[in-house]
């Protein structure tokens, strides 16, 4: 008997929803059936040759002989190949380039590669049923594929590997054929937005020549997808929205989508200055941002953001992620599709810059998830003067979004139904799935890099092509003609009407004398005031109830009795007990944890993340606790009794650049939430330099924004080598002007636990760097009191607590743990004329403070500049340039490239000459 006579029993159709079910999972069809579909991947493996031929393999070995299978079933699984191939390389065949051809790949969709001929065009195939048609000839199962995959929208998402998510795609995208069927009414709405972008651009071309711009000719398209998104994701329930973009095209998007009035954009052309001068420098006109409340065409409230940004590509991508998670936390909590984060990039940007790779891999992460991120790529082709060739070694410059098995969309810029019918599909999946979703809109640059720039000199051929090339404005309108949607003059009537208002608000920006900026996210600053750096040199109240931080300390060293925890743990948890209830010795983890319980009872929130930085690096924290058999996180500042804020603590990815960005946006919309990051090692920060450079140490001067984020930088010299010794102090110090964030170095549990309430308790926010130590953090002499937490405050700088000011001779400035080394060696040779003065804030530096200690050692008549770092490295270059009073001598080691030896004993012996240089002036390093 036939061994494949069974086939010729079976309908079709169940062919093909077994071998689906196969695919998906081989070991839930019976056995004989898996063998043969075994069989049948195996004669499909050599892709372009004849199925189910008897091809030898490399070996010699013949592949199994299927001429016993009917010839109809054997098709069949042909034809459903055919749709897999469609499916999975159909976007390599579409005609999403508006300037150039596409680049030729191999195998190419031709039926000869999958053992089909022109003779089975007119078959009908029940294998149509895969793609959601009645049975059907080839013929219309090859036209149908090819309107879904391979015309102005290209789309990948085969290589997702949840079924559903996969079927749903393929269920959407075969609605109409993957083709856009827009009412007129929509169309002209389209046009409408369409005609505002191209005309836009020609205004400012015409009346500012040569001035950069960042044009976004060739891409206008942007704007009507960017509006039908806000409109759609409004009636989905979308309440706020956050982007992130580059330059190109902003100007646009602040116009046309966020409403900004083009008499302020007009009179930044004209390079006025600004209404307030005395705390804010400004920026270039398309590196602002603005916040906008607004109405949509159906009457839905709703909020968006467009955040500032330097010209350091992809940078705002992180801060965005940051400010939409943070409106998810505080308005959002149960819901966070309500946010919706929209991250705009350049194709050479997106495919170069690492940081996309640090956010992509953030998205499904507790704390950096925000429900799915719409990823939109404005694909000009070029990167500045180069070529996409020589930009990326991946076919596209969107397979990042391989990362997350997010799917991506090629569309042709030219085709502007396309384009809002891909981004209708985004949102779509965004909103079902929560996932990230791309993007890819292929359009072009109209003019260089900037409007003063001559792209021919590199790309020659490309632009006489673009130079012949209509608006995707008039290429829409002479469809919407034919079509009869549109009549004669319909868009010179809309153009007119547009460039009029342009006009207007143009005269009337030349009748103001100044520029006015407005800060973004202002709503979510209510009750915050910008302040000086006189301001920031005011005392604060930071001193909290004893009898709430026993209420506090009496949950945070109690584990729960009805869970196991590890010996160490139990022994750590009690020991804190017992240094508050019983030796009034509080150490540095301590300090810290009642800071945070104590902000958590007045109201505030608190987040803290980084790597590790649940336990701490150095495992001294222990912020979360994990249950022996189980693993169970136990947070026990989440159980105080009077808690009236949110504590979050996160251990991050490993990642700086990103991190820093991402909890930069979360401050930034969360004034009232303290906001930390820390890094593994302080030296590791220079792995966010551009966050640092860019955002927190200038942000406030370009944009007007304020920000909060502290930086914990764990710094100080024990001998552990170049990378793990320095938080490179200097550099921090040199970005420190006016009023733009606070430096500090503590030294002792209770002045870091006033600096963290500092933080919250004043009217304004700065960003805080922190050098924090490390062996201090069991330093038996780095204690404080608990009475040194419920009445002090935060002290700038710290007296000598046992000098006879009378017998002092030498006056020591130092700063850190440097402090500890220098009182032990004091005590060792017995030394009492000498005396150590503490600087806690190095920026703003508090000259009146420090006046006042120098006058108190009036017999001094040595002033010391003391540190462990190399001299052209920590505070002394910066104390030079900023306190004249006296004049410093210098103890410290001599200039170094590197901030420490790798020989631990080279180290030591470093170490102590920079302590001897303190005591004995004649020294020199």
């Amino acid at each position: 008997m036939d061994r494949f006579s069974f086939l010729n029993a079976a309908h079709t159709a169940f062919f093909a929803d077994l071998y689906e079910q196969y695919i998906e999972n081989p070991d839930s069809v019976e056995p004989s059936w898996r063998s043969f579909f075994q069989g049948f991947d195996f004669a499909a493996s050599d892709y372009g040759s004849g199925l189910f031929e008897a091809t030898p393999q490399q070996n010699g070995a013949a592949a199994p002989d299927f001429s016993g299978v009917p010839e109809k079933i054997q098709k069949e699984f042909k034809v459903l190949n055919l749709i897999e191939g469609y499916r999975t390389r159909g976007h390599l065949f579409t005609k999403t380039n508006p300037v150039r051809d596409r680049r030729t790949y191999s195998p190419t969709l031709e039926l000869e590669n999958f053992g089909l001929s022109n003779a089975d065009l007119d078959t009908v195939f029940d294998a149509a049923k895969e793609i959601n048609l009645q049975p059907s000839t080839l013929r219309q199962i090859i036209d149908h594929l090819t309107k879904v995959y391979c015309q102005h929208i290209g789309v990948e998402y085969m290589y997702i590997r949840n079924p559903e998510v996969r079927k749903w795609i393929q269920d959407r995208l075969g609605v109409n054929e993957n083709l856009p069927a827009f009412s007129d009414e929509a169309k002209k709405h389209i046009l409408l937005k369409l005609n505002e972008a191209v005309a836009f651009e020609n205004f400012l071309h015409t009346k500012y020549v040569g001035q950069k711009r960042f044009s976004l000719e060739g891409a206008e398209a942007l704007i009507p997808a960017l509006d039908a998104l806000v409109e759609a994701a409004a009636e989905k329930g979308v309440e706020q929205f956050v982007m992130g973009m580059a330059h190109r095209g902003r100007l646009n998007v602040l116009a046309n989508i966020f409403g900004k009035s083009t008499s302020d954009i007009f009179s930044e052309f004209d390079g006025k200055d600004y209404d307030d001068d005395a705390l804010f420098d400004g920026d270039v006109k398309y590196h602002l941002g603005l916040t906008a409340d607004k109405k949509t065409r159906t009457g839905k409230n709703i909020n968006i953001n467009l955040a500032p940004n330097p010209s350091h590509l992809e940078t705002v991508g992180a801060v965005i992620e940051g400010i939409a998670r943070a409106k998810q936390d505080k308005y959002y909590p149960e819901d966070n599709s309500k946010v919706l984060p929209i991250a705009l990039h350049g194709d050479a940007a997106v495919a170069g810059q690492g940081i996309v790779y640090e956010i992509v891999q953030m998205a499904g992460l507790d704390g950096y998830k925000t429900g799915g991120t719409i990823h939109l790529v404005v694909n000009n082709q070029v990167g500045f003067t180069t070529n996409y060739l020589d930009a990326r070694t991946s076919t596209y410059c969107t397979d990042i979004a391989k990362v997350t098995l997010s799917p991506v969309l090629h569309v042709n810029a030219d085709d502007v139904e396309a384009v809002v019918h891909a981004m209708l599909f985004a949102l779509d999946y965004r909103m079902k799935f929560g996932g990230d979703v791309f993007i890819d809109l292929l359009g072009y640059r109209k003019y260089g890099h900037n409007e003063g720039d001559e792209p021919r000199f590199t790309q020659p051929k490309l632009y006489k092509i673009i130079a012949k090339h209509k608006n995707p404005r008039d290429i829409y309108a002479a469809e919407l003609l034919s079509s009869g949607v549109i009549q004669e003059g319909f868009v010179k009537e809309l153009e007119q009407q547009y460039k009029a208002v342009l006009e207007e608000n143009l005269e009337a920006s030349r009748k103001k004398d100044l520029t006015i900026i407005t800060p973004f996210m202002q709503n979510e600053w209510e009750g915050f005031s910008q302040a000086t750096e006189e301001q920031m040199l005011q005392k604060v109240n930071t001193a909290f109830s004893k009898e709430m931080l026993d209420e506090i300390a009496e949950v945070i060293t109690q584990l729960p009795t009805d869970k196991k925890f590890i010996n160490k743990i139990q022994k750590l948890i009690n020991d804190r007990k017992a240094m508050y209830f019983e030796n009034d010795k509080l150490d540095w983890a301590m300090g810290e944890l009642l800071a945070y319980g104590s902000l958590l009872t007045e109201g505030y929130n608190v987040r803290l993340s980084g790597q590790d930085v649940e336990r701490g690096t150095f495992s001294h924290r222990h912020a979360v606790v994990k249950v022996e058999d189980s693993e169970e996180e136990v947070v026990l500042l989440n159980r105080l009794k009077e808690q009236n804020g949110n504590f979050q603590v996160y251990n991050s990815l490993l990642s700086e650049y990103g991190v820093v960005g991402f909890d930069y946006g979360y401050a930034l919309a969360s004034p009232r939430t303290l906001t930390i990051w820390e890094a593994q090692f302080g030296d590791f920060s220079n792995g966010a330099q551009i966050m640092i450079d860019q955002y927190i140490s200038a942000a406030e001067d370009k944009w007007n924004n304020q920000n909060g984020l502290v930086m914990l930088l764990p710094h100080g010299y024990e001998g552990q080598g170049a990378e793990h010794s320095s938080a490179r102090m200097e550099r921090y110090l040199q970005l420190c002007a006016n009023h733009n964030m606070y430096i500090a170095d503590c030294t002792t549990p209770a002045n870091f636990f006033h600096l963290l309430r500092r933080q919250m308790k004043t009217t304004f926010r700065k960003p805080l760097i922190v050098f924090t130590p490390k062996s201090l953090l069991r330093h038996p002499a780095a204690v404080s009191t608990v009475e040194e937490l419920a009445e002090g405050t935060f002290h700038e700088v710290l007296d000598d607590p046992t000098a006879d000011a009378k017998k002092v001779k030498t006056l020591v400035f130092c700063t850190g743990k440097f402090y500890y080394d220098l009182v032990a060696e004091r005590e060792n040779l017995g030394r009492d004329d000498v005396a150590f003065v503490r600087l806690e804030q190095l920026f703003p530096l508090p000259v009146e403070q420090l006046k006042e200690v120098i006058a108190k050692y009036s017999n001094a008549d040595d002033y010391v500049w003391a540190q462990e770092e190399p001299r052209n490295m920590g505070a002394y270059s910066y104390m030079l340039m900023n306190f004249t009073e006296v004049k410093f001598r210098v103890a410290s080691l001599k200039a170094y490239s590197a901030p420490a030896a790798g020989s631990y004993t080279r180290a030591k012996k470093r170490h102590a000459a920079a302590i001897a240089m303190v005591f004995d002036k004649d020294l020199f390093n």
